[in-house]
């Protein structure tokens, strides 16, 4: 039998169901995933830590659970909200069911629940605080746990070095020496960028500007991670050295895009309820191109506060914020989505491709 369990927005809020997990208290800010499959990359995506996913729908877990797709070592969620999920799954590569891999995780989560009517709050109200309650007497201490959590600051800096590789690891044996800078980074950006003849060398969230010039790179791809760019000073110092040094060629995914932004000079904003899910359109500014894309981001790049010497490539056509931005002088360039997943369309996997080759070419001059 499982035991009560409520979600507690910091409006106030309260939504009951039952849950799934060890019983006690979750913390997180409360955010939802529009995707109709994807369950396991999302649950899995570093991008996600210190965050309560809920699902937009309704039947979540019917294909059963897939290590292979996994995109970290570990569930990163803080929490998972969903109406209802399966305990029957059908698939030739599932090994269990998602409960059990959530139960084995050590992440709360809650079922039964009008993911509609929550979504809907979210939208109309923006992202928010929330505590996930598992079990009465976690029940009776949601409301002080939420006060408690609203008075702590985000705390982004703490959430990237709980995903980020904590030494260097390399992955493929390719001729181009590219480093990885992990501020979250899922799996299969490493794999992709090796898929195209890179070697790999992933690094700490922390690594110095003197450590990725020592290590002789051909080309740097700052990833994806959780939180707040601004909260990254360190990062962005970083960054800006890369910037300065003005001769290694430097591509940004999601987060990396929006510290690249900040260390070339403009300013980042938080979304109302931001941009997760498999299915949002992207339209380059030059050739007019339409590509859906996969994307997981709270916070997007002010376009107007971009230097003059560097310029936007893409938009999102559902709100207008930036989808990318290119250098006019140097060899720096990044994009909002995740080229690495494939919503159903593979359009965006080309962008690993072209940097790779870039490098290539650098290489043959």
């Amino acid at each position: 039998m499982s035991d009560r369990a409520v979600l507690l927005l910091s409006d106030g809020t309260a939504y009951e169901g039952l849950g799934i997990g060890p019983a006690g208290i979750s913390r997180g800010e409360a955010v939802f995933f529009t995707g109709m499959s994807g369950y396991e990359e999302a649950l899995s995506d570093p991008s996600y830590a210190g965050q309560i996913l809920v699902f937009c729908y309704p039947l979540i877990g019917n294909y059963g659970i897939d290590p292979a797709v996994r995109q970290h070592a570990s569930m990163c969620v803080a929490g998972a909200v969903f109406k209802r999920v399966s305990r029957h799954p059908s698939h030739h590569r599932s090994i269990g069911q998602l409960p059990d891999w959530i139960a084995s995780s050590d992440v709360r989560a809650i079922e039964g629940i009008d993911t509609r009517a929550l979504v809907t709050r979210l939208r109309e109200a923006g992202t928010m605080r929330a505590v996930l309650a598992v079990g009465e007497p976690a029940i009776a201490g949601a409301s002080s746990a939420l006060e408690a959590d609203a008075r702590e600051p985000l705390g982004t800096r703490d959430l990237v070095a709980s995903v980020s590789v904590r030494s260097e690891e390399q992955r493929g044996d390719g001729p181009l020496r590219v480093g990885l800078l992990d501020c979250g980074a899922k799996k299969n950006i490493a794999s992709c960028l090796a898929a195209e003849g890179a070697r790999v060398i992933e690094v700490p969230h922390d690594a110095t500007l003197e450590r990725l010039l020592d290590l002789k790179l051909d080309g740097l791809v700052v990833s994806n991670g959780p939180g707040d760019p601004s909260e990254l000073a360190h990062i962005v110092e970083t960054l800006r050295g890369v910037v300065e040094h003005g001769d290694l060629p430097t591509f940004g995914v999601c987060l990396g895009h929006q510290l690249l932004a900040e260390a070339l000079g403009a300013k980042t904003f938080k979304l109302k309820y931001g941009h997760r899910g498999a299915n949002q359109p992207v339209q380059h500014t030059q050739s007019g191109e339409v590509i859906i894309t996969a994307q997981n981001h709270g916070y997007a790049v002010d376009v107007a506060t971009l230097p003059d010497d560097v310029e936007p490539t893409m938009v999102n056509l559902n709100d207008g914020t930036n989808e990318g931005l290119r250098h006019k002088c140097l060899p720096i360039s990044s994009v909002q989505f995740h080229p690495e997943a494939s919503p159903g369309p593979s359009d965006a996997r080309r962008f690993f491709g072209e940097f790779v080759g870039s490098l290539r070419g650098r290489r043959a001059r």
